[in-house]
């Protein structure tokens, strides 16, 4: 009997291990990959929250106090008066293009004097707050993450830890309110700039008569309007000063942790500026046309 089982057991020994198919395998590991790209997408956003949590309940703590004041007005200069340069080229030449762009089109049905209402209606609307915000991501976003990374690799965050600072009170706290602060002031600038680099082309080369430019331009936007892109322009800072923060805060190790970290603080901030501006178009048009109505822009 025992001689019986040894041979049942050698022939069960014997047999080939059952193949899984190779297509069963791919699906398997892409299935793994990407549950663990969830995860972990899942957790940097858990952990971005948190980081979010804690800025904001510092700058409601101390965001008003005297060192975090003195503090901030060095971040106002980098963040603010270094950036009128960059967004002033910006808005003006955004400006001229659309006037040139749209004269063609306007000229076509002999209402070439109304094109100062469609370019200041779409600088000072969409195309001013979402250009200025883009290229202080690209200028400001990339400065503070790559000047925080390099304070993490360095391991400047762990002393101040150490010495019982909070690194984001002492060093996100201003650079994120500076960011709020300061981004509709420019915003503001731009639009400026995008409606008289309209005109200037518009009268200029393209024989507009000046006075029925501005007419037409003061009739076709409202102070709701300009409050729109403002008011969208404060969270675009918002989102600018967060998220480059946080990048740099969590950066990778070395040289090309902090690029890398640089990177994606930009990719980031632009599309969250740009799904920013779709649910605020969404949101400000419904109530708009809740509080108004409809208007026409040829009436």
């Amino acid at each position: 009997m025992t001689g019986y089982r040894s041979r049942r057991l050698a022939r069960v020994q014997l047999l080939p291990p059952r193949r899984v198919p190779k297509m069963n395998c791919m699906a398997i590991a892409l299935a793994a990959d990407v549950g663990q790209r969830t995860v972990n997408l899942l957790a940097a956003f858990g952990d971005f929250c948190g980081f979010v949590g804690r800025t904001f309940r510092w700058m409601a703590q101390s965001g008003l106090r005297r060192k975090s004041l003195q503090q901030l007005w060095p971040q106002m200069f980098s963040i603010g008066v270094a950036s009128v340069p960059v967004v002033a080229v910006t808005g003006g030449f955004i400006g001229m293009v659309m006037a040139i762009e749209t004269y063609t089109q306007f000229k076509a049905i002999g209402q070439e004097q109304r094109i100062g209402s469609v370019i200041a209606l779409s600088v000072v609307k969409q195309i001013g707050p979402v250009l200025a915000a883009v290229m202080l991501a690209g200028r400001v976003g990339g400065s503070l993450t790559a000047e925080l990374g390099t304070m993490n690799v360095t391991e400047q965050l762990d002393a101040l830890r150490v010495m019982g600072t909070d690194p984001i009170r002492y060093l996100v706290v201003p650079r994120v309110l500076a960011c709020i602060l300061l981004t509709p002031i420019l915003t503001i600038y731009s639009d400026a700039l995008g409606v008289l680099g309209g005109w200037f082309v518009s009268a200029q080369f393209l024989n507009v008569p000046s006075a029925p430019y501005w007419q037409f331009s003061a009739r076709g936007v409202e102070t709701w309007q300009i409050m729109e892109g403002i008011f969208k322009s404060v969270f675009f800072g918002g989102t600018i000063g967060l998220v480059s923060c946080y990048k740099g805060f969590h950066c990778g190790s070395g040289a090309s942790g902090v690029g890398r970290a640089c990177t994606e603080s930009f990719v980031l901030s632009f599309l969250a500026i740009i799904a920013e501006n779709l649910i605020f178009a969404k949101f400000l048009q419904e109530m708009y046309q809740a509080l108004y109505g409809q208007r026409s822009l040829f009436a």
